[in-house]
């Protein structure tokens, strides 16, 4: 799986919530730094040529889906991210969060209870 760029990922988000789309259904999707109808055209073809995505052709119309899944790229990413960042531990990940104040005390003990309830 090829690493995406920014924009890439943003518009496969929204090609996950919508599941089929056409060029102009992705760009009224877009509310921030909406880019021009060509541009997005041609991101939305680096996805299919990397595999992200996959149309149906209607004419000259494209309406194009997510070939790959939300759940199969964050695992991918996730495990990317770890490994790159955490030296492959799920400890140091939950140990960043808790130094950072992200995840409370509450949160730590539903996730304990999650590994001893899962065996």
């Amino acid at each position: 799986m090829q690493k995406l760029t920014n924009k890439e990922e943003e518009i496969m988000h929204i090609l996950w919530k919508l599941e089929k789309a056409f060029v102009k259904d992705v760009l009224a999707e877009i509310s921030v730094d909406k880019p021009h109808y060509n541009t997005l055209s041609t991101i939305i073809r680096n996805l299919e040529e990397k595999g992200y995505v996959s149309y149906n052709a209607y004419g000259k119309t494209h309406q194009y889906f997510p070939i790959v899944t939300k759940k199969d790229y964050k695992t991918k990413f996730m495990n990317t991210a770890i490994e790159n960042y955490f030296n492959s531990s799920y400890k140091n990940v939950v140990s960043f969060f808790a130094k950072e104040e992200k995840i409370s005390v509450d949160e730590l003990k539903e996730i304990i209870a999650l590994i001893e309830n899962k065996k």
